[in-house]
């Protein structure tokens, strides 16, 4: 190639490399864009499955079990059951309510096939953690309890979540082995998942039932519009450098 035509090649061959690189980033700003819009609708429908849920009239442990058997999804089911508690073997989540903080007290319920049904009923602050500070609220006898099915989690959520500390019954993250193990409960005694009791007052008013939190971010629209935002904005400004150069 003469020297003469390099300056037109370099010019000719930055407009394209120019023109690649701004349908590539366009590209992926929209598709940026149109994730955010299916997370939205995805998101949409879970808040409505949930709410839809809740507002269900609560059915036996046993149709909750066979829907966790089959694969089913439990979240936020209602749900009653009826046992015992074993109030010695309780276990303590770290947790915060209302501001103030303390623990949900994880109690196992004991069913009268001898299983153990671990039932989160409510927050106590920090300085009620021991049970004797609180023993109005120990139930004795029977009890049916209502609340909401919540599956166990297959691990620790983030590695930044503390890891729990069952020599001190704290834990950090609801795992339900471990609690089980803690008490010296058998897996195989243990139903596999909890239940939220609802917000049905405890004697002496602790624990403070009712806790599950439903609160579920949903900044979907508002990301898809900064994304396409940004295209238009792209579009816009290669527009302007477009129609300058020509001039």
């Amino acid at each position: 190639m003469a020297d003469g035509h390099m300056p037109a090649f370099r010019r000719l061959f930055g407009r394209v490399a120019g023109v690649v690189l701004v349908l590539a980033a366009l590209a992926v700003l929209v598709a940026l864009g149109t994730w955010q819009m299916q997370r939205l609708q995805w998101k949409e429908a879970l808040i409505g499955a949930i709410a839809e849920r809740r507002s269900a009239p609560a059915v036996p442990l046993e149709q909750i079990e066979a829907m966790a058997a089959a694969g089913g999804d439990i979240d936020y089911r209602t749900v009653h059951a009826s046992g015992i508690y074993d109030h010695g073997r309780e276990r303590h989540f770290f947790a915060t309510h209302e501001g103030r903080t303390g623990f949900y007290v994880f109690t196992p319920l004991m069913l009268a096939d001898a299983r153990a049904l671990f039932v989160n009923r409510g927050f106590v602050p920090f300085e009620k953690k021991d049970s004797s500070k609180r023993s109005e609220g120990l139930v004795a006898g029977k009890v049916t309890v209502n609340g909401l099915a919540r599956p166990k989690l297959s691990g620790k959520p983030s590695s930044l979540v503390p890891d729990n500390d069952p020599a001190k019954n704290i834990f950090y993250w609801k795992d339900l082995g471990a609690m089980a193990n803690s008490t010296g409960i058998s897996s195989d005694r243990v139903v596999p998942f909890f239940i939220d009791a609802d917000a049905a007052p405890n004697p002496g008013g602790l624990p403070v039932g009712g806790v599950t939190q439903f609160d579920l971010p949903n900044n979907h629209l508002q990301y898809a519009l900064t994304w396409y935002g940004l295209a238009a904005a792209l579009v816009a400004v290669s527009g302007v450098f477009v129609y300058r150069r020509r001039r």
